[in-house]
């Protein structure tokens, strides 16, 4: 039990880094432009959310094994197969959870609105300095809130890790397989623990956000 809560918060700790890393420059290239296009970008990104779980897992089964043209760079290093593995496991895990980074970065950004950045190319700042010294700083909540999401979601998961990852003990069973396995060997103790267990979490992650915005709102203009 000890191994497979390591592994879920392990997963979901990493698919939460690597998102705020990769959901940054996404977001706020979305609040940025101006093109008409960026809203098929901003639904490719947002896709994971009505796509069936499974449906997505399947592809990136097929898109990470074997046979895939994605693996020929990867043979070279030994690498065959990125199925069925932990690092599977987070690429699946950074796509599924991809709209839930996003989301809240974007609106954050959309919500500072022009008139600081206007100050700051007074002040001659350049583009980098306007984004650290000031849109970071203003989109703090929205950070905070997609840290919050991303990780929440990750811990829920179900279709994706099962479709990719197969729930190998020690290496892809995370607590989500874990509660369908206990229900399937009828195992209804472990399987009510596991879900008050998430459900728990599931109303401290809600709440935590309710709070969130609400002081965000008390700190807006």
């Amino acid at each position: 039990m000890a191994e497979v809560l390591w592994l879920t918060l392990r997963l979901a700790g990493v698919t939460t880094l690597v998102l705020l890393v990769l959901a940054t420059p996404l977001a706020w290239w979305l609040a940025r432009q101006k093109a008409w296009w960026k809203e098929i970008i901003g639904a490719l990104v947002s896709l994971p959310i009505v796509l069936p779980p499974t449906v997505l897992g399947f592809y990136l089964l097929l898109a990470l094994g074997p046979r895939s043209p994605l693996m020929i760079p990867f043979q070279a290093f030994g690498i065959r197969t990125l199925a069925f593995t932990f690092e599977g496991l987070v690429i699946g895990s950074v796509i599924y959870s991809l709209p839930f980074a996003v989301t809240p970065i974007r609106n954050a950004f959309e919500a500072i609105g022009e008139r600081p950045f206007e100050v700051a190319a007074t002040l001659r700042a350049s583009p980098l300095d306007t984004f650290v010294s000031v849109a970071l700083p203003l989109a703090r909540p929205g950070f905070l809130v997609a840290a919050i999401l991303t990780f929440a979601h990750t811990i829920g998961e179900l279709g994706v890790v099962l479709m990719l990852g197969g729930g190998i003990p020690g290496q892809t069973e995370v607590l989500s397989i874990e509660i369908y396995k206990a229900v399937e060997a009828l195992e209804w103790d472990k399987a009510h623990q596991l879900a008050a267990m998430l459900l728990a979490f599931a109303f401290a992650v809600m709440l935590s956000l309710l709070l969130i915005e609400r002081r965000a709102g008390r700190l807006r203009p």
